[in-house]
């Protein structure tokens, strides 16, 4: 099977070219730092120092290794961290990051081609690899194995849907799980799953993104002293079909009588003209912002068109919907990550959808954080409720326990990442 998949790759390897050419047209991928992923260009290695790679597929798991990288370069002077990251919205995240460029740079991930993984190996000589989340690339694990380069999966996720993929090829699956050294799971679920699939070294600490500190650079402005007696709320990480929801439930609470702003964060800012035509058609006040500062007292609809954003709306916006959770098409994918805002005390609403985070959500549900809706008439009403009786604020305690919770498990991962 590693013989196939080796041959198959790299007789796809022109094609792989031909997509990565249409999706620099299509505004997809960096249109200088693309060769990255087909070649090795020159750049700077580090000379004098353990090189540690850790690869992340996008801009949750990327923000989920941010602050144990941090603090792996804080304790150890001897230590380089790579971070390999495979989409354009991740690396444009990590631009805004001051990381030291001696100690630290980002790249992106080369494909999965045996010639490409030698020579990304050859010439990086990492000490240590480290994937994060679901991360499974046959040529690297298998070439990884071969030069006996220590090897770690962490804050791993496999679904049920991503077990059953993986079973279909049962002797390669556990031939690649078996290949890594240790494996940190995000969740129970993923721990049961992991020791379905043959890997070893499992330890489950909880999941990092918990250890994601809010922002402390956020903008000062606050958006009530903006709007004055408005009332505001923001929908985030909202996906295809879920727009005309919050549009209706915008609607319901003017019908309400109240006087109501709207911030939407779509997952994918390049869908951001297409929702602005939704909200012309629904002849709603509305604009596409790129920045916090474009806000004024204008429109009652404000799309946000920006990346690294989000902590500047949830500051603001105390009533938060959360994304990917109530189209019923998402039920076996769904759910976004809703850590972010509870760090900030919102309280945080939700469809049924969100096996992807079912765990954090029992948690956060558990502390009175995140509430389930099932269609725009309970948003509405909920959020009337929060409007007219004030009763935004969350317990406290709650969040601090949050952040209680987040550095005991990056400890407990940063202590195992030294070691394993």
């Amino acid at each position: 099977m590693a013989l196939l998949y080796r041959t198959f790759t790299f007789f796809l390897f022109p094609i792989f070219l031909l997509l990565i050419v249409l999706r620099i047209f299509f505004n997809k991928e960096d249109k200088k730092r693309f060769k990255e992923k087909i070649w090795l260009s020159e750049k700077y290695f580090p000379k004098g120092k353990e090189t540690f790679w850790f690869h992340a597929a996008s801009i949750g798991e990327t923000n989920s290794v941010l602050p144990l990288i941090k603090e792996l370069i804080k304790q150890n002077n001897n230590i380089f961290v790579l971070l390999t990251t495979t989409t354009l919205s991740s690396s444009q995240l990590i631009k805004k990051k001051k990381f030291n460029k001696d100690r630290f740079q980002h790249r992106f991930f080369p494909l999965d081609v045996l010639f490409l993984v030698k020579n990304f190996l050859n010439k990086w000589k990492p000490k240590k690899i480290i994937f994060v989340d679901s991360e499974i690339w046959p040529n690297y694990l298998l070439e990884i194995s071969r030069r006996k380069i220590p090897l770690a999966l962490i804050n791993a996720r496999i679904t049920v849907k991503t077990l059953k993929r993986w079973k279909m090829f049962s002797k390669f699956s556990k031939k690649l799980f078996n290949l890594y050294d240790l494996c940190l799971s995000s969740s129970k679920e993923t721990e049961e799953n992991l020791k379905s699939l043959g890997a070893k070294n499992i330890k489950y600490f909880g999941n990092l993104k918990f250890c994601v500190p809010p922002q402390l650079n956020f903008k000062t402005k606050n958006l009530q002293s903006i709007f004055n007696d408005n009332y505001i709320w923001c929908a985030a990480s909202t996906h295809k079909g879920e727009e005309n929801i919050i549009f209706n439930t915008h609607i319901n609470l003017k019908n309400k009588g109240l006087k109501v702003v709207t911030i939407l964060i779509p997952r994918h800012i390049s869908r951001s003209q297409e929702i602005y035509s939704i909200c012309k058609d629904l002849d709603l006040n509305g604009k596409i912002i790129d920045s916090f500062d474009e806000i004024s007292k204008e429109n009652e609809i404000y799309i946000v068109n920006a990346i690294g954003e989000m902590a500047n709306y949830f500051l603001n916006c105390k009533s938060v919907f959360m994304g990917k959770s109530l189209s019923k098409k998402l039920i076996k994918v769904g759910g976004q990550n809703p850590i972010e805002p509870a760090k900030y005390g919102c309280k945080i609403y939700h469809g049924p959808f969100v096996s992807n985070f079912k765990e954090i959500y029992e948690l956060l549900n558990n502390k009175k954080i995140t509430h389930q809706i099932y269609d725009e008439k309970e948003l509405s009403d909920n959020l009337f409720k929060d409007f007219t009786t004030k009763n935004q604020t969350l317990n406290q305690n709650n969040v601090k326990d949050l952040d209680r919770y987040g550095k005991e498990i990056l400890d407990k991962t940063l202590r195992e990442v030294l070691k394993f």
